[in-house]
């Protein structure tokens, strides 16, 4: 499997289990990706609207899972 892919479904499987969840938790979730990683791909998912970003202060974000149409901010 691609390692891309592999993150994607990592992230994807967080944010379904723990909606509402930061960006950070995320990467806690993840311990073997770096804070880089994750953020790459939480970019990535939130451009092709899989993940959904709403910033909450300076700096932190909170990741739902993307609805079909639905805006998303992207990092």
């Amino acid at each position: 499997m691609n390692r891309q892919l592999m993150v994607a479904d990592r992230i994807l499987e967080t944010v379904s289990q723990m909606p509402g969840c930061l960006l950070d938790e995320v990467v806690m979730a993840c311990p073997d990706l770096s804070w880089n990683q994750v953020f790459l791909e939480v970019d990535r998912l939130s451009r092709e609207g899989r993940v959904c970003l709403t910033p909450k202060g300076t700096g932190r974000y909170v990741l739902q899972p993307g609805r079909k149409g639905g805006r998303s901010v992207h990092v």
